[in-house]
């Protein structure tokens, strides 16, 4: 045994874990390390799945993943370590930074969010709505429901007409079947459908209301006690949802809207029989006018007058007389109101057919209701 270290034989000069290796061809020549402790991460070997510590030749991507790529050198990954031979003044033969590629139209976010989209065009943006495509092409986001949904509306307005001169419980079928519509209408009007859920709980509303109404004598307190007994529940079941605060919010508020407007059309089961029947026989007429191809102020203003005269005439056949015109046209009022709302935002023709049929009525409930107690 000897102190000296071991020599090997000829042309072989033993095993040295800090000596430097042969660079591979085509690569320069890296100089020995003065330190053995800062390298030796560089040549330790690792068995198993774990982190890599060896500076990787790099692998050339294809172009298209190089587009959005920013040149940097090797040194940019480790903290800004240079190496001798990579990144500063040398640099290998195959690693040189290709010419950077033309910049695409759209560059990419940098924050991990999905792409941007550009403002909205007339063509060839699918994400824009119709009210919007309308507004950028000169055109009106209002369409009225037109003639066919008009002809609906005085029909159950007849109907609601023909019941209330019957009785209170042949007035109930008319009604429930205009409940069901409103519900059902408001929500596909704000573009929620289906909305089973919702359109049920704002029908059921309706039918309570019904069952109250009968139940105390046709009171209009029974009216008001349902409304705020479902907006509760209504606040109550959103509150369990799982959907987005936003989700939430607006589903909320087209739920309570629907319900409070299926709930306020039992106002007709709340009126007078007689002002019923001014009031639906007004509403269908004011209804039907306003279909007419006329411009807007003149149809408003016709409409008005006919729903007047019609209330005067349906008045001289009931009980109330020349005030039936009052009651006629502040029914009238209501039923344009609902009318407008129907029409709003680009509505679809499904929407004509529900909300366009029903929210005439549904909204001249309160009139005939309060002007009738006060008139007759």
């Amino acid at each position: 045994m000897t102190d000296q270290p071991y020599q090997g034989y000829d042309g072989y000069d033993g095993y040295d874990p800090y000596r430097q290796q042969p660079a591979p061809q085509g690569w320069p020549q890296q100089q020995p390390y003065d330190d053995p402790q800062a390298a030796q991460p560089y040549t330790q070997q690792w068995q198993g799945q774990t982190w890599e510590t060896q500076v990787q030749p790099p692998v050339a991507p294809p172009a298209e993943e190089t587009a959005y790529m920013p040149s940097q050198g090797a040194g940019a990954a480790y903290g800004g370590y240079q190496e001798p031979g990579w990144g500063g003044t040398q640099a290998p033969a195959h690693a040189q930074t290709p010419a950077p590629a033309q910049a695409p139209a759209q560059t990419p976010p940098t924050d991990g969010s999905e792409p941007g989209y550009g403002p909205a065009t007339v063509a060839g943006n699918a994400r824009i709505t119709d009210a919007q495509r309308a507004r950028l092409e000169g055109r009106s986001p209002i369409i009225e429901p037109g003639v066919q949904p008009a002809g609906l509306t005085a029909l159950l307005g007849l109907l609601l007409a023909g019941a209330a001169a019957i009785g209170p419980y042949a007035l109930v079928v008319p009604l429930v079947a205009l409940q069901a519509v409103t519900a059902a209408g408001w929500f596909r009007l704000n573009g929620m459908w289906p909305a089973r859920q919702g359109i049920a709980l704002a029908f059921a509303g309706a039918l309570t209301a019904d069952v109250a109404l009968l139940a105390s004598g046709r009171t209009p307190a029974a009216i008001l006690g349902t409304l705020g007994v479902w907006v509760l529940l209504a606040l109550v079941l959103q509150l369990r949802s799982h959907a987005d605060p936003d989700e939430r919010m607006y589903g909320l508020m087209a739920t309570v809207a629907s319900a409070a407007l299926a709930i306020v059309a039992s106002g007709y089961l709340a009126s007078h029989g007689d002002a019923v029947t001014v009031g639906a026989a007004s509403v269908a007429v004011a209804v039907l006018v306003r279909a007419l191809p006329l411009p807007t102020p003149a149809s408003v203003a016709a409409s008005l007058l006919a729903a007047a005269g019609a209330g005067a005439l349906a008045g001289a056949l009931t009980g109330l007389g020349s005030a039936g015109a009052l009651l006629g046209a502040g029914a009238a009022v209501c039923a344009l109101i609902g009318h407008r709302a129907a029409s709003y935002d680009y509505p679809s023709r499904f929407v004509h057919f529900t909300a366009g049929v029903a929210l005439p009525l549904a909204a001249a409930a309160p009139a005939v209701c309060l002007l009738g107690r006060a008139l007759v």
